[in-house]
């Protein structure tokens, strides 16, 4: 069983970077974004342009990461993105927006916009643009004592505060809390998702059975469950 919620988790970081050109100008609100794997995130930008230019003289407007033989990649266009990708301009607004869906470690990048205008040849990107950084979810594991581990998720995305997690035990869920206390002889696997969101769970993490190896125990420890065995990493704080 896996959780059944879906929804964005997006963290917002930074303040905007302003970039100009003739009268032109990007405004990205936010230029550091974090979002954890699996979620779905909103990037989006302003226009403002010269005095006497209408919104309609704008057009080839997209986003990228990517330059090919120095023109920007249209990200609509990037197979990486298939499916995954959509984009889209008010004019009332003069807002731009980017959503993507379903999001990779692999999309963690610098994400810029373009634009053409109705002028041959005049052509406007705002640089720097977005960063965005995507992050998968960790279990981290506390040693209490003799008898009890305490289990906690942990993200190096800046979450809200005092976040809740569904915990889930041999893939089935058993409660929501912000961490989990376990037997220190358990052989069971567990895992955490940030409550109210799907996709986004931890690596499962397991205690001592014939298919874990303690590699070094310390204070602080993070286990990860791999495919056909289970390796114990231990970390200092």
């Amino acid at each position: 069983m896996s959780p059944s919620a879906g929804g964005l988790v997006v963290f917002l970081l930074s303040v905007q970077v302003i970039q100009s050109q003739d009268g032109w100008r990007v405004n990205y609100p936010q230029t550091d974004v974090c979002a954890l794997k699996g979620s779905e995130v909103y990037i989006t930008c302003d226009i403002t342009h010269p005095p006497g230019i209408d919104h309609s003289d704008i057009k080839d407007r997209f986003w990228f990461t990517k330059e090919k033989d120095g023109e920007p990649v249209d990200l609509t266009t990037d197979s990486e993105y298939s499916g995954r990708v959509k984009h889209k301009c008010y004019s009332y607004t003069k807002t731009c927006y980017l959503a993507i869906t379903d999001l990779r470690e692999s999309d963690s990048a610098e994400y810029k916009f373009t634009f053409m205008t109705n002028e041959p040849g005049e052509k406007y990107t705002g640089s720097p643009g977005v960063t965005l950084s995507v992050t998968g979810l960790q279990v981290q594991v506390r040693r209490l004592n003799s008898t009890w581990l305490e289990l906690m998720c942990h993200s190096s995305c800046v979450l809200p505060d005092h976040p809740e997690y569904d915990w889930y035990k041999n893939e089935k869920y058993i409660k929501t809390g912000s961490s989990l206390l376990v037997s220190s002889g358990s052989a069971d696997r567990y895992s955490c998702y940030l409550t109210g969101y799907w996709n986004n769970g931890s690596p499962a993490v397991c205690k001592f059975t014939p298919l874990c190896r303690p590699v070094e125990l310390h204070q602080h420890l993070t286990w990860r469950h791999q495919t056909a065995a289970c390796k114990l990493e231990a970390s200092k704080r």
